[in-house]
């Protein structure tokens, strides 16, 4: 079955909490720190949490975001409504550990739920289904460091009951409470089995509250698309999937992270992942004022400048050639194939394995100028074939190059690939 997940191409992703306020990782510090996240040093667990009561983002301003993300070509936004360190982000009755109980005392889910879909950009919520702040998880303290894979301490089963009720109270909030939610990416699974996460039910509660819904595959059990993190897979998955990006290494707000991903290297990546059919989904981690790092709007600036010019070749397209006949990432829609250059060309690029008699006209996206090009194929195919399979070279001038990543858009008279 196909949906809008398809194609989207380009999602954002928002990772914010109370800790924003002392410049940390989200999470991952009360527990002593991660491998995957350097940043994230080690803490006393109630320093991390002591911040909680102090938030208060008086320049959070969705409407401000909504629109950064719709010029850039985003189709669709992800907000950590809860993350590991169980502090709720939007207005939920099953517990007073949340930005509702803070200075703030607004609810910026909704907020940022309404921003999104005014700009016409689809709506998903981040939900960790690990909670280390609830008692009945349980919480986590000091003396359970360090955090060891596989040596987490396991609640009572009372306790486990009541906790689950609370999970599933929180997640039929956010799928009741804020209108249509296209995505709900869980995170987390790890600590519990299938079984005592409760899947299958949270599976059936979840459809039966959104029917169109897309859910990722870190709920044990349950995988509408696969999200490896923070790379390029070689080779695509089978089926959807998603990359999820940082800008910098961390992904919440931590100012002593300084090793920013240019422009181009994100927009390159979005090439490559576009041409193997996946979405990607760059993070942003807001300030605890609610304001972002010039770092990253600088670098929203440069990605919607690229997009404007060469959007078409990514949102809404499909895979195009096979790594063979081109020698870098291509889509393909509608009888037209993108060819995206990733590195500058040497006067001519070739393209092999294209039936070269229904080539229409061949164009550089970024200025719309017309290419030249010359067309080779085996004598004897010519002889017995009428639509033989051959090789495209293509001129390349200086003028047409793109500092980021050059399109160029093959427009062939029927099916290109066929």
């Amino acid at each position: 079955m196909t949906s809008w997940f398809d194609t989207a191409r380009f999602g954002m992703f928002v990772h914010w909490s109370h800790c924003s306020q002392q410049g940390v990782e989200l999470s991952w510090p009360l527990v002593g720190g991660v491998f995957s996240a350097p940043s994230a040093k080690d803490m006393p667990v109630e320093q991390y949490h002591a911040t909680a009561a102090t938030f208060d983002p008086q320049r959070y301003d969705p409407a401000a975001w909504a629109r950064m993300a719709s010029r850039a070509g985003m189709t669709y936004a992800v907000f950590t409504t809860k993350h590991h360190d169980g502090y709720a982000m939007y207005d939920t009755a099953s517990s007073d550990y949340g930005i509702m109980h803070s200075p703030y005392g607004r609810d910026a889910f909704r907020a940022f739920a309404d921003a999104m879909r005014a700009e016409g950009i689809r709506v998903g919520v981040y939900f960790s289904l690990i909670d280390w702040h609830h008692p009945d998880y349980p919480a986590f303290t000091n003396a359970d460091k360090p955090y060891t894979f596989g040596k987490w301490r396991q609640p009572e089963p009372a306790a486990w009951a009541r906790f689950i009720d609370v999970m599933f109270a929180q997640i039929r909030e956010l799928l009741t409470n804020y209108g249509k939610i296209d995505v709900i990416w869980f995170d987390g699974g790890w600590e519990r089995s299938t079984t005592q996460w409760r899947s299958k039910d949270l599976e059936a509660m979840i459809r039966e509250l959104q029917p169109e819904i897309m859910i990722n595959d870190r709920l044990p059990g349950v995988a509408d698309y696969v999200t490896p993190e923070q790379f390029v897979p070689a080779q695509p998955p089978p089926g959807p999937w998603e990359t999820c990006l940082t800008i910098n290494e961390t992904w919440g707000y931590c100012p002593a992270d300084l090793k920013f991903k240019s422009a181009r290297r994100i927009i390159q990546t979005l090439c490559e992942v576009a041409g193997k059919g996946g979405n990607l989904l760059l993070n942003v981690g807001p300030m605890a004022d609610g304001g972002l790092q010039p770092e990253f709007t600088k670098r929203f600036a440069v990605i919607e400048q690229w997009m404007a010019r060469n959007g078409e070749s990514i949102v809404g397209t499909t895979p195009g050639l096979e790594p063979w006949q081109h020698y870098g990432p291509s889509t393909q829609r509608d009888g037209r194939v993108y060819l995206h250059l990733l590195a500058r060309p040497y006067d001519t690029i070739s393209v092999r394995g294209v039936r070269t008699k229904r080539v229409k006209a061949i164009t550089a996206l970024s200025n719309g100028a017309a290419l030249e090009f010359t067309t080779r194929t085996s004598l004897i195919d010519q002889f017995i074939n009428q639509d033989p399979l051959g090789e495209l070279t293509i001129a390349v001038p200086e003028s047409s190059i793109d500092d980021n990543a050059t399109v160029i858009a093959i427009d062939f008279a029927d099916k290109p690939l066929a």
